[in-house]
């Protein structure tokens, strides 16, 4: 049997129950490790679990993930992923691969940002199309995510941000005989995020346009969502490109058209609540 285990958004013990089972009788468990990460090290896991861990990164689940599935026709494996396995991230390649192969496949689902994302007082029901939001270079920078935000908002639905992450590069001028050397990711944040909308707005109206989404729309940080440290921010796009919620995972919404008890919970985190006063009352039905 291939488990495929969601280990939630916080710490060791955030795994379901059922989860800790499944994990406990594998014979192999690996831990999925390019697209997200616990407030908590791969030895805590290993500690609670009871399990060694084999970290998956990018390269072994794309393109040797046979080495995955490997005998778990005759015995147990377990895929660890950080929130839901199915959550923005999927992992439907490993799960064909599986069934082709003729492998039973089980999905232990858990909390992830999709649905935590809730616990700022935006109701789920009212998100449009989730984006992701990539880092720009010199060279590229698209602004495809742009256009999806305001579609949503022109719905009048709210927008869920994913904010990018910088895989590890190779370092080329310290390659050993043997050994590979990475510098380490680069997670996006939510003022950088900001940044990067500000910019498109500007280079929007530079060509006449005036875009749905401007620097008084109201917005949400949030960070290390269902950490004990969790921070969440509302206030403007503009204000959330100099706000500072510390290290990652960050995340960023674009609101909509709000109900009332939405707007009364985002004043409980609002950045400045006269600039909130001032712009939200315009988006609220």
């Amino acid at each position: 049997m291939l488990y495929l285990v969601g280990l939630g958004l916080g710490d060791a013990k955030d795994i379901t129950v059922k989860g800790l089972e499944a994990v406990r009788r594998c014979r192999r468990v690996y831990l999925e490790a390019y697209t997200s990460l616990l407030t908590v090290g791969k030895e805590a896991l290993e500690e609670f679990y009871g399990k060694e861990l084999i970290l998956a990164d990018r390269e072994m689940v794309e393109q040797e993930a046979d080495s995955i599935l490997k005998e778990a026709d005759v015995c147990d494996v377990a895929f660890l992923v950080v929130g839901d396995p199915f959550g923005a991230t999927t992992h439907s390649d490993l799960v064909l691969r599986a069934v082709k192969l003729g492998i039973p496949y089980k999905v232990i689902h858990n909390a992830s940002i999709m649905n935590a994302v809730g616990c700022c007082g935006l109701q789920l029901y009212n998100f449009g199309e989730t984006v992701s939001i990539v880092f720009w270079t010199d060279t590229w920078k698209p602004e495809s995510f742009f256009d999806k935000i305001e579609k949503n908002r022109q719905n009048g639905m709210h927008t869920l941000c994913l904010l990018g992450k910088q895989q590890p590069h190779q370092f080329l001028s310290y390659r050993l005989p043997g050994r590979k050397i990475y510098e380490p990711p680069r997670y996006m944040s939510v003022n950088q995020a900001a940044e990067q909308l500000l910019a498109i707005i500007q280079n929007r109206r530079l060509h006449g346009e005036e875009p749905e989404i401007t620097e008084n729309t109201i917005c949400v940080g949030l960070a290390r969502v269902g950490a004990p440290d969790q921070k969440i921010a509302s206030g403007t796009l503009d204000q959330m490109s100099t706000v500072e919620l510390g290290s990652p995972l960050h995340s960023l919404i674009i609101t909509g058209t709000m109900h009332p008890l939405e707007l009364e919970m985002l004043k409980l985190f609002s950045v400045d609540s006269c600039s909130f006063e001032n712009n939200a009352f315009q988006r609220t039905t």
